[in-house]
């Protein structure tokens, strides 16, 4: 496991992964139009989805918990190829021993296909993709091509849960 692992937290709304190609098409909650990228971020339905960006998708992480709006800071674990998604008062020592048999346990939801250019970065959604330097991201490495994304929500304890996003790679 790595030495630290990087949380990303959101104001509110989803947080979204965005290959780095196309970081300056993304305005967040910003812009002159009726609806923003904020906008269509939130109006992704379920833990998982894929946004037009550019000339690309960008994976919006979307509801998350029970109810679908508790917050929940993100992590990219790359030894899982998993986003692991936890509730603000979660022990991170406890959830990341915890993420081996949740991934085992977990009941998949439809994998959808991801194509990406080379590496995403991982931030609130409402943050214009040009401001990353003064926002809390995280960068995830991942080589071009095909992945499938697949998420589960897995309770691992009577008061605790977990969400996580897969991103495998497809082989062509």
């Amino acid at each position: 496991m790595a030495d630290v692992v990087r949380w990303v937290a959101s104001s509110g709304g989803p947080l979204i992964a965005i290959p780095e190609a196309v970081l300056p098409f993304w305005a967040g909650a910003d812009g002159d139009e009726t609806s923003s990228d904020h906008d269509r971020a939130c109006d992704v339905d379920g833990h998982v989805g894929l946004l037009p960006v550019g000339d690309t998708r960008a994976l919006v992480l979307g509801h998350q918990g029970r109810e679908g709006h508790e917050p929940a800071s993100t992590a990219y674990l790359p030894e899982h190829g998993t986003f692991v998604r936890r509730p603000e008062a979660a022990s991170e020592a406890e959830l990341l021993a915890a993420v081996p048999a949740a991934l085992d346990a977990a009941a998949w939801q439809p994998e959808a296909e991801w194509r990406v250019p080379g590496p995403v970065v991982l931030f609130d959604a409402a943050r214009p993709g040009g401001a990353l330097r003064q926002t809390d991201h995280v960068r995830v490495e991942l080589d071009p091509g095909r992945y499938g994304v697949r998420a589960a929500y897995v309770s691992t304890g009577p008061e605790t849960w977990l969400g996580l996003v897969q991103v495998r790679p497809f082989s062509d």
